[in-house]
């Protein structure tokens, strides 16, 4: 037995922008999040302010983690009916489902690699201005 997926249109999301009752639309998929303001590490006021519409550019802006990513499958409740959704861009189209390890693994190792080399770089210099 599959669940049923609950369809939301963006009208009848548009009030649900209250804290008490605050959703968001990301990637077509519809989130309430009055539970998590408080936890937001950004603060509830950047939740609020997309409340009731489409935040997937702000989400995608601030490079959310895969920790992130992955806490937000427990505040799903549903998606836009299909009238409603938008196409995603390329740069908006992650698959949260399929986790690419090694992937991830040539981010973290990108990640470090730069500041380490520019700490190695700026430690020569140091020394071989001053010493």
């Amino acid at each position: 037995m599959t669940e049923e997926v609950k369809l939301f249109t963006r009208e009848e999301l548009k009030a649900r922008n209250k804290r008490t009752d605050a959703v968001l639309i990301i990637h077509n998929g519809v989130y309430d999040v009055t539970k998590f303001l408080d936890e937001h590490p950004g603060g509830e006021e950047v939740l609020l302010e997309k409340a009731g519409q489409d935040a997937t550019e702000p989400f995608e802006d601030v490079s959310h983690s895969s920790d992130a990513r992955s806490l937000m499958k427990k505040y799903k409740i549903g998606e836009l009916v299909e009238a409603d959704r938008t196409a995603n861009k390329a740069a908006y189209a992650p698959d949260w489902n399929n986790d690419q390890p090694q992937e991830q693994g040539n981010s973290a190792w990108s990640s470090w690699l730069a500041p380490l080399v520019l700490g190695v770089a700026a430690t020569i210099l140091y020394r071989y201005l001053f010493a």
